[in-house]
């Protein structure tokens, strides 16, 4: 029988192939933001079929993979069954159509039969993407930059696909990636309002860029914003790894200070300043990211978000703010008191003490002695005791999930 996790993989295709939604999209809907070269791991077999005047039967065109044991090949009848179709709610009437093709992936029974699954519509342009797509077990600087190649095809599938791929890559395999692709291939990249990826070109822009590249990605953020921009979080990081403090100074004018600002741009400033300061080797002195972080904790639509990020950057100077803003009626959601809750046992545990072992024995780990406690830990001590006083009920569900770091 088919496992779970290949019914898990099935349905991520399924997005992929199916569904022509944006790159974006999709991989927020999958269940571990599957890829295609990821799918066909879990799969014994991977061919393309045409339809043919039955309502149920296909007719292989062309097999990428199979088992040995399995003698497929061109002009092969395939039957699918009725419970199958009922399944993956695939509809007879869809295969009624005489030469669409299907992609089909099919599991090894144990009787030595294969199981097809799915019959997920698609084109011979990303068929032969599939045909060529680098497995996963190859390394990773082999592989992203395919992906890189065909991020600006026209066919919805190989855009959606070739998106998960890249936003799958670490920062140091996408600093590689950008030094070895010409800095003229992101800008024209980020001058096509087609690209799939528009943010993924202008982060690497950021790596490599120019003072005009700094202007580039500055007139792209002050674009008025009038949809949803899903690249526009990658356009900023780009920006500030070019523009440092000076760039930052923009944003907070413009986005964060700006009451108008939507969520979404207000949102991927954050998702920018989270990004610089993990990566950008102190590009931004980390007290003028906190500065900028803290400017949002006035926003209460923000706030769920903002604490725990404040958290991170062990800001601990908002403490009594955060305690002011407990009885505030507008930050009276379980959601923000949970995160300032954790926010206050993160600082009450922050005391900069660590464990060293002792005894050639191997013996217990003791803490190094310190004279005194950090003052925002005693401070953090205190405000937990009046947050338990005042609210026990969500001081316990904090507590419970709370993990020190």
């Amino acid at each position: 029988m088919m496992t779970s996790l290949r019914i898990g993989l099935l349905w991520c295709v399924s997005l992929l192939v199916v569904t022509f939604v944006p790159a974006r999209a999709a991989a927020q809907n999958c269940f571990g933001r599957t890829t295609l070269a990821e799918a066909m791991d879990h799969f014994d077999a991977v061919v393309l079929a045409n339809s043919r005047d039955g309502a149920k039967q296909l007719e292989v065109i062309e097999v990428l993979f199979q088992p040995n044991s399995i003698k497929l090949q061109a002009g092969s009848k395939l039957e699918l069954s009725a419970e199958q179709l009922e399944q993956f709610q695939v509809s007879p009437e869809k295969l009624k159509k005489k030469g669409d093709r299907f992609v089909l992936f099919g599991t090894l029974r144990d009787d030595g039969s294969i199981t097809w699954t799915f019959p997920a519509v698609t084109t011979i342009h990303a068929w032969q993407y599939v045909k060529k797509i680098p497995r996963t077990n190859h390394p990773a600087m082999q592989r992203l930059p395919f992906f890189l190649k065909h991020l600006e095809d026209d066919d919805s599938i190989v855009l959606t696909d070739c998106s998960l791929e890249l936003s799958a890559a670490t920062n140091d395999q996408l600093v590689e990636l950008a030094r070895e692709t010409p800095p003229e291939r992101l800008r024209v990249g980020l001058a096509n309002p087609k690209c799939a990826d528009r943010g993924l070109y202008g982060v690497m822009l950021g790596m490599k860029g120019n003072a005009d590249d700094t202007k580039l990605l500055e007139r792209i953020i002050l674009e008025p914003a009038e949809d949803f921009r899903p690249y526009i979080g990658g356009i900023m990081k780009g920006y500030l790894l070019l523009s440092r403090e000076q760039g930052l100074s923009l944003l907070e004018e413009k986005i964060l200070r700006d009451k108008t600002a939507p969520f979404s741009e207000m949102f991927a400033v954050i998702d920018a300043l989270r990004f610089i300061w993990q990566y950008g080797d102190n590009r931004i002195e980390p007290d003028r990211l906190r500065q900028s972080m803290r400017i949002l904790l006035e926003r209460p639509e923000l706030a769920d978000i903002v604490i725990p990020e404040l958290a991170r950057m062990k800001d601990w100077s908002v403490q009594d703010r955060l305690i002011e803003l407990y009885e505030v009626d507008a930050y009276n959601i379980p959601s923000i008191k949970r995160a300032i809750m954790r926010f206050t046992l993160a600082a009450s545990t922050d005391t900069g003490i660590k464990k060293v072992d002792v005894g050639a024995a191997g013996g217990p780990p003791v803490l190094t002695p310190r004279e005194k406690l950090p003052a925002h830990v005693v401070r953090a001590q205190k405000c937990l005791e009046e947050l338990e006083k005042r609210d026990p009920k969500t001081f316990h569900e904090a507590k419970r999930f709370f993990v020190p770091k």
